[in-house]
C-alpha cells in the first residue's frame, strides 16, 4: 500500500515573525491591568509633552541665522546663539586666532580614549602613547617652542573638561589601588596613615578642598613654590577621587576568598605578584560597577572648578550669555553644555557595561 505524505500547512512568515512580535508587546503593555493603566497614563503624558518640546526644539526654532533679532522674534529655541558662540562655549577665553590649537586637544584626547577602550591596545605601549600624547597637549594648550604662549588662566571650554577628567581619574586610580592595599596592611603605621587620608578627604565637600588649593595654599607658600592655579585644581580633584576610588576597590578585595590568596602562596607568589596576577584583576573585575558610578560622578564634578576661577564648560556657556547683543537663551545654551556631559558619561557607563559582561565575577 502506498503512503501519500501530505505537506503540512506552512504558516506565512509574515505571521511567524511579526505576530509574536506584536502578541509579546501587547502582553507587556496591556498584559494586566496595572500594566494597561500604566501605558495609557504615559502614552497620554507623551501625547501632550512631546509635541510642544518638539516645536520648540526643531520646528519653530532659530537654527543657523547668526541674526540676533530672528532670535527675539522666534517662538522656539535659538539654536543659531549655539551656533554663533559655539567657538566660546568649546573654548573658552582661549585667543581666537589659536583655537586651533584646543580643537586639536579635543579631537586627541577623545581618539586616545576611543583606542584605549580596545582590549587589543591594554599593552604597557599604552601608557607612553598617553605620556607623550599629553606631552604635545601641554604644547598645544600653552604653547612655546614656535606657539604663542597662551597661560592657563586663558584656557577654557571642553578641553579643560577633558584634561581635568582624564588626568584627575587616570592618576587617581593606581593611587586609589595603592591606598585600598595600604588599609587592608597588616603594618598599623600605613594601615593608620592610609585611614586618617581616606577619611579626612571623603569627610571633605570637593568645593572646601578647591577652595583650601586655590585660597589658602597661596597663604602658606611663598609665590615661588606655589603651584598655578590650574595645576592646585587638578591636584585637588586627584587627591578626592583617590580617595572614593580606594573605597570602593577596598570593597572589591573584600570581596576575595581567602582561598585565592592561599593558593597564590602555595604557589610561592610575592606579595606584589600575588595581587597584580590574581587579587587586583578579580576585585576591579567584581568593583566595576561601583567604580564606573564613581568616575561618572568624578567627570560632571570637574564643573565645579568655575568656583575658583577656572573656565571648564560651565564658565564658558556663562561667559557667551553675557554678550548684551543676543537674548541670553539660558536653556538651549545649558541643554547643549549638558548634552556634552550626558554623551561622556554615556560612553563610559557603555564601557564600563562591555567591561562587566567581558568576563565572569566568579572566582
Amino acid at each position: 500500500m502506498k503512503v501519500v505524505s501530505l505537506p503540512l500547512p506552512v504558516e506565512p512568515l509574515e505571521r511567524r515573525v511579526r505576530f509574536p512580535v506584536l502578541q509579546r508587546t501587547a502582553g507587556l503593555l496591556f498584559g494586566t491591568p496595572l500594566n494597561a493603566a500604566l501605558t495609557l497614563v504615559f502614552g497620554t503624558l507623551l501625547m501632550v509633552t512631546v509635541p510642544p518640546v518638539l516645536r520648540w526644539l526643531v520646528i519653530d526654532a532659530v537654527l543657523f541665522e547668526r541674526d540676533p533679532n530672528a532670535c527675539r522674534a522666534a517662538a522656539g529655541a535659538c539654536w543659531s546663539f549655539v551656533y554663533a558662540k559655539s567657538g566660546q562655549l568649546l573654548f573658552g577665553i582661549y585667543p581666537i586666532d589659536d583655537r586651533w590649537r584646543p580643537a586639536i586637544v579635543c579631537l586627541l584626547i577623545l581618539a586616545l580614549l576611543g583606542w584605549s577602550v580596545r582590549p587589543a591596545s591594554w599593552r604597557p605601549r599604552l601608557l607612553a602613547l598617553w605620556l607623550a600624547a599629553f606631552a604635545l597637549i601641554v604644547w598645544l594648550m600653552g604653547g612655546g617652542l614656535g606657539l604663542v604662549e597662551v597661560p592657563t588662566s586663558l584656557w577654557g571650554g571642553l578641553p579643560v573638561t577633558l584634561i581635568l577628567t582624564v588626568v584627575a581619574i587616570g592618576v587617581a586610580f593606581p593611587i586609589g589601588i595603592l591606598l585600598a592595599l595600604a588599609r587592608r596592611s597588616s603594618m598599623a603605621a600605613v594601615r593608620i596613615g592610609a585611614v586618617v587620608l581616606i577619611e579626612s578627604v571623603r569627610g571633605l565637600p570637593l568645593l572646601s578642598i578647591l577652595f583650601v588649593a586655590s585660597i589658602m595654599m597661596p597663604l602658606f607658600l611663598p609665590e615661588s613654590l606655589l603651584p598655578d592655579k590650574f595645576v592646585r585644581a587638578l591636584v585637588a580633584l586627584t587627591i578626592f577621587a583617590a580617595a572614593y576610588l580606594a573605597e570602593v576597590i577596598r570593597g572589591g578585595l573584600q570581596a576575595i576568598p581567602n582561598g585565592q590568596y592561599e593558593a597564590a602562596a602555595a604557589l610561592g607568589l610575592p606579595f606584589w605578584r600575588t595581587q597584580y596576577l590574581v587579587i587586583l584583576p578579580q576585585a576591579i573585575r567584581v568593583a566595576i560597577p561601583a567604580l564606573a558610578n564613581t568616575i561618572i560622578v568624578m567627570i560632571k564634578n570637574t564643573s565645579l572648578v568655575l568656583v575658583v576661577g577656572l573656565f571648564d564648560l560651565i564658565s564658558s556657556g556663562k561667559a557667551a550669555l553675557a554678550d548684551p547683543e543676543w537674548p541670553s537663551p539660558a536653556a538651549e545654551t545649558f541643554l547643549f553644555i549638558g548634552a556634552i556631559f550626558f554623551a561622556l558619561s554615556f560612553s563610559f557607563a557603555r564601557f564600563a557595561d562591555f567591561l562587566e559582561r567581558r568576563g565572569p565575577t566568579s572566582h
